[in-house]
């Protein structure tokens, strides 16, 4: 599973693995991936420095990379504080609402929520990039597109490739001219933040537009039949994310929202605003659907609704609400239902690859003696 882009990575087969746990991410460069740890989560540079330092030790030499989320545009002046005062009364009593109508226990005194929108702020990200490129990271991608002009010249002086998830044709155009070196053709079906278009029409479209810089194909995909069916539309490779979190190696914390990704269906995911203002696919919850509901303030736009619901969210996957309990995820979470290892899956996948890639053969007449 080669391609020029792999080739000049140094990895065996040509997926792209995000994921928020260094131990998923070191083993897909150990089974011939790459694997890229996003970092948003990291809000001290220690604590990112730290995980590095382990994913040193743990991918036998192989190539990683980085994730990064860093607006192309940089807000001056402006505080955590300032926008959160920002966030309207009503929307705060709404939050308080429906925890209470599901019983949903208070965080211990002087704990704080787990998960803050600091992580999406520029310096944040810019703390995360001088404690990164002390590393021999060989990707950095931005999860919000193209990231600052200073920071692609950075990466590119210490030979990094910098790579940006595009959800238009229209978007990887604006990549290839701030130069950068890999689109990610993110599409409808993907986890987390993503656009309107779906996978099977925007990766070809994109493809034409930035021809030839190399595109990843991502959103839905979780089978060697998919993965041959990006690169037959032009892609040089895949990015995977939501397969990752039901294998062993991931660290969810919590087994009732394990239970529900194995247990869930294509269908059981929506793109909603709920978590950071933003349309993001995610499982469908009673969360979501409240944040949803006409009759409610409905979200607020990004950053607001992710300093909004902060707590609550810590709260809900502290305590494991399982009505409320939720994660951002694709549809390929239908064909996750059952726990294996990163190497496990990986294997399936270049299988699946194989079956493709001959089954094709067949049909052009061009069967293996």
């Amino acid at each position: 599973m080669e391609t020029e882009l792999s080739r000049t990575l140094g990895i065996e087969h040509a997926i792209f693995g995000f994921t928020p746990f260094p131990a998923v991410a070191a083993a897909l460069s150990r089974a011939g991936c790459f694997g890229v740890l996003g970092a948003v989560r990291y809000t001290a540079p220690d604590d990112l420095a730290r995980d590095l330092d382990w994913m040193q030790e743990h991918t036998d030499g192989r190539p990683y990379g980085l994730d990064v989320v860093m607006p192309a545009k940089k807000v001056e002046g402006v505080t955590e504080a300032d926008v959160e005062a920002m966030i309207p009364a009503g929307h705060r009593e709404y939050v308080r609402s429906v925890l209470a109508e599901h019983g949903v226990p208070e965080l211990a005194e002087g704990e704080a929520s787990g998960w803050r929108i600091t992580g999406w702020m520029e310096e944040v990200a810019r703390s995360q990039l001088d404690v990164a490129f002390d590393y021999p990271i060989k990707l950095l991608a931005n999860a919000l597109g193209s990231p600052p002009p200073d920071v692609v010249a950075r990466a590119h002086e210490h030979g990094v490739l910098v790579a940006a998830l595009a959800g238009s044709a229209r978007h990887a155009r604006r990549h290839a001219e701030a130069g950068i070196d890999v689109v990610v053709a993110q599409g409808y079906e993907a986890g987390g933040h993503t656009g309107e278009i779906a996978s099977m029409v925007l990766t070809p479209d994109v493809v034409d537009a930035v021809s030839p810089l190399p595109v990843l194909a991502a959103g839905g995909i979780g089978s060697g039949e998919q993965i041959a069916a990006g690169l037959a539309l032009g892609a040089q490779g895949v990015w995977l994310g939501s397969i990752w979190l039901t294998t062993t190696e991931a660290e969810l914390h919590s087994r009732a929202l394990t239970e529900k990704l194995l247990a869930a269906g294509s269908g059981d995911t929506v793109r909603s605003r709920a978590l950071t203002g933003k349309p993001a696919r995610q499982l469908r919850t009673e969360w979501t659907d409240a944040w949803d509901d006409p009759a409610g303030p409905g979200p607020l736009p990004m950053p607001l609704q992710g300093l909004l619901v902060a707590e609550a969210v810590s709260r809900i996957q502290k305590h494991e609400v399982d009505p409320l309990l939720g994660t951002p995820v694709g549809q390929i979470v239908g064909r996750m239902n059952s726990e294996r290892s990163v190497r496990q899956v990986v294997d399936e996948l270049t299988r699946g690859f194989e079956r493709a890639v001959d089954r094709i053969n067949r049909i052009a007449g061009r069967e293996q003696a």
